[in-house]
């Protein structure tokens, strides 16, 4: 009952901050971090010990492949080279130049503890990324690698994340067969993606032969895939992380959705969004109702003079030298791709200053650094306590929040004026594939009207045919004065396509009332009218 009521809190205080954040004018992560620090911080306030195995499968999977499957596959094709050389070179990078300047810093951490908790820190988090950085303010290019990287890193870093503590617990290393398990653990973890992918589509295909099949089981499937994509690899001890990315990415690919019903398809886009607000809101209220704790239990080895102003300055020059750290590397890749281009005789695409700094304060941390670092053990082999364990502990939780308080406060302001005003560059394409599309439409029209015997009823479809048809010519030929007219006729039909359907809506209301009509025949027109509504809603005007 308690854990019911628990979870009953953390939901309604989701919705909360979903309200108060257009108020306060502050990132949603951040509110609800602090949210969950306040509800945590009286003594008999809310308390939760985390299961670091368990968060990471209730939470990583949905919404790493969330963000995978909404991810724009062609640019993060297209940014390979440099998604891949900060989602691998610069985890290690950062592992060998965070963990010399840790044990340097706090000389009490052993260098192998110090390597471990660089490794949790070295992933960026998707979530936080999504959230904190503002697309209207990051040129697309950087925001397509920021995502990359996002995606893939957290794999990269938690594999590295167990050899450090291997080599802590055991006091020895091998490079070679670190080398080989991680290589290992990437594939499987691929593979993993792959198998759960082929399961859903089979079940799918399964399901839509069997007549009468309820379309909410096809979208149980579909809620089902990341689970099963991340336990396969952890079964097999590969990264359970990769793994629901894989399928993320594959899903839009693999065409699984056409053995999908409509119905289930519309059911599938409004859970998932729901599921991903709810997961995301109470992943951060979670993170949030650890930190009193951790904060109370400041480690004696940074409290020699001045209770609270070691710990943070400990704690910002840590976040400061990982912000550092991602400067240099992206300085360097982006030094390393001019010469590159240059040798192929291509066009070089440098970043200036401030984008190479934006992308390193970008570079937020998250729920994947705190589960991970409460995973540490107690012990080591030989019964002894794990060395600096509540430090490493005290050192990611903070730098997790001065990471998240940087880049919301510092980003806008370096960001500013990046992008240039005008239009953007999707605004085109989807102009491209409008027209497109109509041309298409217009052919299959004119090839069905032309396909029709002679008679009437021919001459009928004929006329049909080219009003229709009419319809998509006249949306080619726009100008761009009467695009504008267009769009402004668009809204002022879509007011009152809306105040009709309120109005339908209402009548039904009113008849139900009256018992002219009963509840199931209320509820289909209701239904109707509702998925109306959401897609007039979901619609721009049309250029």
């Amino acid at each position: 009952m308690d854990v019911a009521v628990f979870i009953l809190v953390v939901l309604a205080f989701v919705t909360v901050s979903g309200a108060l954040v257009r108020l306060v004018r502050v990132p949603l992560p951040v509110l609800q971090i602090a949210i969950g620090a306040a509800l945590a911080w009286p003594a008999g306030g809310l308390h939760v010990e985390i299961d670091p195995e368990l968060f990471l499968l209730v939470f990583i999977p949905p919404l790493l492949f969330g963000d995978a499957f909404s991810a724009p596959k062609r640019e993060l094709m297209a940014l390979r080279g440099p998604i891949l050389d900060l989602a691998l070179g610069l985890v290690f990078f950062t592992i060998v130049g965070f963990g010399y300047a840790l044990h340097w810093l706090v000389p009490s951490i052993p260098l192998a503890v110090a390597f471990a908790l660089a490794a949790v820190l070295s992933p960026t988090d998707a979530v936080s990324v999504s959230s904190i950085v503002d697309r209207n303010l990051v040129p697309a290019r950087l925001m397509h690698i920021l995502e990359g990287e996002s995606l893939l890193n957290d794999a990269s870093g938690l594999v590295m994340f167990r050899f450090t503590v291997a080599a802590t617990l055991t006091g020895s290393f091998s490079f070679a067969a670190a080398s080989m398990s991680f290589v290992l653990a990437v594939a499987i973890g691929i593979l993993a993606g792959i198998a759960a992918l082929f399961i859903a589509a089979k079940s799918l295909q399964m399901l839509s032969r069997i007549t009468s099949t309820p379309a909410e089981a096809q979208v149980l499937v579909m809620v089902l895939l990341p689970f099963v994509a991340y336990l396969i690899a952890e079964h097999f001890g590969a990264s359970g992380i990769l793994a629901a990315v894989t399928a993320g990415l594959l899903t839009g690919y693999s065409g699984i959705v056409r053995h999908m019903a409509v119905s289930a398809r519309i059911q599938t886009i409004s859970l998932w969004s729901m599921l991903i607000f709810m997961f995301n809101g109470s992943l951060f209220i979670l993170l949030g109702l650890q930190l009193p704790d951790i904060i109370r239990k400041v480690p004696p080895e940074l409290t020699t003079q001045h209770w609270l102003f070691e710990p943070a300055l400990t704690v910002l020059l840590l976040t400061l030298c990982l912000i550092g750290l991602r400067f240099v590397w992206i300085w360097i890749g982006d030094i390393g791709a001019v010469l590159a281009a240059r040798l192929g005789k291509r066009k070089a695409e440098p970043f200036g200053f401030r984008v190479r700094l934006a992308g390193s304060i970008a570079g937020v941390r998250g729920a994947v650094t705190l589960a991970g670092i409460l995973s540490l053990p107690l012990t080591l082999q030989d019964g002894t306590p794990f060395p600096a364990r509540d430090l490493v502990i005290f050192l990611a939780a903070g730098v997790i929040i001065c990471s998240l308080a940087i880049a919301s406060l510092a980003l806008p302001a370096v960001a500013r004026g990046l992008v240039e005003p005008g239009e953007q560059p999707g605004a085109a394409e989807e102009r491209r594939a409008r027209v497109g599309a109509a041309n298409a439409a217009i052919t299959r029209i004119e090839g069905l009207a032309g396909d029709s015997n002679e008679g009437e009823a021919a001459e009928m479809k004929l006329a049909i045919a080219e009003s229709v048809a009419s319809i998509y010519r006249r949306r080619i030929s726009l100008s761009e004065e009467a695009r504008a007219e267009a769009r402004e006729s668009g809204r002022i039909e879509l007011e009152l396509r809306l105040v009709g359907i309120e109005a339908e809506r209402a009548e039904l209301q009113a008849m139900l009332r009256r018992g002219d009509i009963n509840d199931h025949t209320a509820r289909k027109l209701l239904t109707e009218i509702t998925f109306s509504e959401a897609i007039l809603k979901g619609r721009e005007p049309q250029d």
